[in-house]
């Protein structure tokens, strides 16, 4: 009798410590971590095992008990669902929400902006300053690049839609261009499905070319399909387009940044003061809104527009060279005075 009672006893005991043990594991689960004001940064590589990841925090002083963590995660199956990636864990988390944090996959954000009006070799020196995104088109060439994107043999300018792209750490050059691209057959084909019945364009392609036009001939938006308008009229009428920014691209590293009246007359296949129709290939980046002022033009029967030199940055548009003449006088007398001002 006195054995059993010692037994009994014993179990008792053994009961009441493995209840203050699960007592003190689900305390554990929901404590804060020791972090300070500062997020603490976590990368998880590709095949890491959330034991190493783990033992990490725990070395860092994160987290103790980095073996709880993991039995937690095996019981529930979430250790076969942790994502690689860069994590940003703040002041406050837990056991229990790190684990959510890393199953739910939501890792820092990074961004880079191509901006409208963009040449190609700008957009790849944008891609290049991310440090944190994996260059690895460094070095290589445009139709090397093209090659990557499978579209080899295609001209790159014009074919990446601006806009701000997010991605996480480990994510490529590649990715981006790739998200880039698809986003702007997809903007290009819904213009094109909207385009006015009458245009003098045969190809999307073409809507494309003009509409990079209209982006760098203008930054202010109410004027875009004006703009286009006057470019359609021209086409028309089969008179030359005579448009600036084509010819300065023509012209590559070359362009002083002075455009000379012997630039105008040097034939090229970007110079619309010498050859009839569009050049060859876009420009720059057009964003939506010039897209869409390519296909759908605001036609008043309008054939030239000049700065006005306001500080808005509009233009004057006319009908006649008479108009235009008298509009351009008005420019320059503008930027004469305000040049006295200045100086």
């Amino acid at each position: 009798m006195k054995l059993r009672r010692i037994l009994a006893l014993a179990l008792l005991a053994a009961v009441a410590a493995v209840g203050m043990g699960a007592l003190v594991v689900k305390q554990w689960w929901s404590a804060p971590l020791a972090i300070g004001n500062t997020p603490v940064t976590v990368d998880i590589a590709r095949g890491a095992t959330l034991s190493s990841v783990a033992r990490g925090l725990a070395q860092r002083g994160v987290l103790s008990h980095p073996r709880w963590l993991v039995a937690g995660a095996r019981l529930t199956g979430a250790d076969a669902q942790v994502r690689a990636g860069e994590y940003a864990v703040p002041a406050g988390t837990t056991p229990e929400t790190l684990l959510r944090l890393f199953v739910a996959g939501a890792v820092v954000q990074h961004s880079v902006t191509l901006v409208e009006g963009w040449t190609f070799g700008e957009l790849r020196r944008a891609l290049e300053r991310q440090e944190v995104l994996d260059n690895t088109l460094r070095g290589r060439s445009d139709a090397e690049l093209m090659r990557a994107l499978g579209e080899d043999g295609t001209a790159p300018e014009g074919l990446f839609f601006p806009d701000t792209y997010l991605y996480g750490k480990g994510a490529t050059d590649v990715e981006i261009l790739r998200q880039s691209r698809e986003r702007m057959k997809r903007e290009l084909d819904a213009a094109w499905q909207a385009r006015a019945s009458d245009l003098p364009l045969r190809t999307p392609y073409e809507a494309l070319i003009l509409a990079s036009l209209v982006e760098r001939e203008t930054a202010h938006p109410a004027e875009r399909p004006r703009i286009a308008g006057v470019f359609v009229e021209r086409l028309r009428l089969g008179m030359r387009l005579q448009t600036d920014p084509a010819v300065i691209y023509g012209l590559g590293p070359a362009f002083d940044g002075n455009l000379r009246r012997s630039d105008l007359q040097r034939d090229g296949p970007y110079n619309t003061y010498t050859r009839p129709g569009l050049p060859p290939t876009p420009i720059a980046l057009p964003g939506a809104a010039s897209l869409h002022a390519a296909v759908q033009p605001d036609t008043r029967g309008e054939l030239y527009f000049v700065a006005t030199g306001l500080p808005d940055g509009t233009h004057r548009f006319s009908r006649t060279l008479t108009e235009h003449e008298a509009a351009v006088k008005q420019y320059l007398a503008r930027y004469r005075q305000q040049q006295r001002t200045e100086h």
